[in-house]
């Protein structure tokens, strides 16, 4: 039994025992020496993967950075990170979200005592639950996995982003997926108190699910309300997946990652944002 994560603190407890991630108060390898000139510096960078993301008071965090033909600037999180529902509702074909251009701000430093420093903001370009509810999916396996999402980096935000995964460097390419593959994440729930060394994860693929839509991703700290949304690497630094679901069966604790490939050609196919790909992390993957 898979559940996402509960986005709100007061039902952390539900959250646990079956609910919707995040917390209140989200194949084709390219040259990072090309693209190392277009962004801010990896050590100064304000908005990255990893970084929190606040929508609506409901604290989540970063996957990876995005970009689109016309130069536009874009970092992934969850879709649920933006949905209306209660914690229970985890079918993105039917659970209620965010319109488009919902106000989404980056973080640091979000805790259960404050809600940190704003450092940087962006809009709600595009949401698969909300796309899939207007095509009408039918697929059972793709309401249930296709958890992704994009925000807009606004336009005074983006000399602060850097696509580089802290501490462990990457992304190189978008990940085939393969089962068994040692995986690493970074994100820091407000959760955690802002305790920084629980920041980078290390774990392994179990293998997937969904007709490969997801994987079984066990790490010694799994996700928590709040990581919602973080980016998993595969063991050679591509971008495997976004974190969704907490399972309690049949492999407890843990945690359900959505395959980036295959969320990404979904919102290729159907987001309207034309020449859409991931970009991949100046700084060497070190894992």
């Amino acid at each position: 039994m898979s559940h996402f994560i509960s986005r709100g603190t007061g039902r952390l407890v539900a959250a646990i025992a079956g609910a919707v991630l995040g917390v209140a108060y989200g194949v084709v390898g390219l040259s990072t020496t090309a693209q190392a000139a277009s962004w801010t510096d990896a050590d100064s960078a304000r908005i990255h993967p990893g970084v929190q993301m606040y929508t609506n008071g409901s604290q989540c965090t970063a996957n990876f950075v995005f970009s689109d033909a016309a130069g536009n600037t874009y970092v992934g999180y969850a879709a649920h990170c933006a949905g209306l529902g209660e914690a229970t509702d985890t079918n993105g074909c039917e659970a209620g979200a965010l319109p488009l251009g919902t106000r989404v701000d980056f973080v640091e430093g979000g805790s259960l005592l404050g809600g940190g420093r704003s450092v940087g903001s962006g809009k709600l370009a595009y949401s698969s639950w909300r796309t899939m509810q207007q095509r009408g999916e039918g697929d059972a396996d793709v309401c249930a996995y296709n958890d992704f999402a994009l925000v807009k980096v606004d336009a005074a935000s983006v000399g602060d982003v850097n696509p580089s995964v802290p501490f462990w460097g990457g992304p190189v390419a978008v990940s085939p997926g393969e089962a068994g593959s040692t995986v690493f994440s970074y994100g820091n729930s407000s959760l955690r108190a802002g305790v920084e060394a629980l920041s980078p994860k290390l774990g392994t693929s179990l293998g997937e699910v969904g007709g490969g839509w997801s994987h079984t991703v066990y790490t010694a700290t799994p996700g928590v309300p709040g990581d919602s949304g973080s980016g998993f690497l595969d063991g050679q630094g591509r971008a495997l997946g976004t974190l969704s679901t907490l399972a309690l069966a049949p492999t407890p604790l843990s945690n359900g990652v959505g395959d980036l490939a295959s969320e990404l050609a979904y919102a290729q196919a159907h987001s309207g944002i034309a020449g859409l790909k991931l970009v991949p992390g100046t700084e060497p993957f070190v894992g």
